[in-house]
C-alpha cells in the first residue's frame, strides 16, 4: 500500500467518524485537532479505528505528537509490513 492510499483510507475514517466534515479539504499539512475541530476524545477514536483499519499499534505515548494528517500517515507507514 502507498502513501497515498494510506492518506485516502484516514480521510475516510475521518469522514466516517465525523459526517459534518464531508467535503472538507484535508491535506498532509491539515492539523487534525484544531483545523478540524475534532476534540481529543474523537482523535482517540480516529487513532483506534484506524489501528484496527491497518492492523497496527501506535504507541499512546506517540498519540501526542501525531499533529496533522502527514504526521499520522507516517505513524502508518512505518508501522505497515514491508512488501
Amino acid at each position: 500500500m502507498n502513501r497515498q492510499e494510506v492518506i485516502e483510507k484516514i480521510k475516510g475514517v475521518i469522514f466516517d467518524c465525523f459526517p459534518d466534515m464531508a467535503g472538507t479539504e484535508l491535506t498532509e499539512e491539515s492539523v487534525i485537532n484544531t483545523e478540524t475541530a475534532i476534540d481529543s476524545m474523537g482523535f482517540v477514536l480516529i487513532i483506534c479505528k484506524l489501528e484496527a483499519l491497518f492492523d497496527v499499534r501506535i504507541p499512546e505515548r506517540q498519540w501526542q505528537k501525531l499533529l496533522t494528517l502527514g504526521d499520522v500517515a507516517d505513524a502508518i507507514m512505518k508501522r505497515l509490513p514491508k512488501a
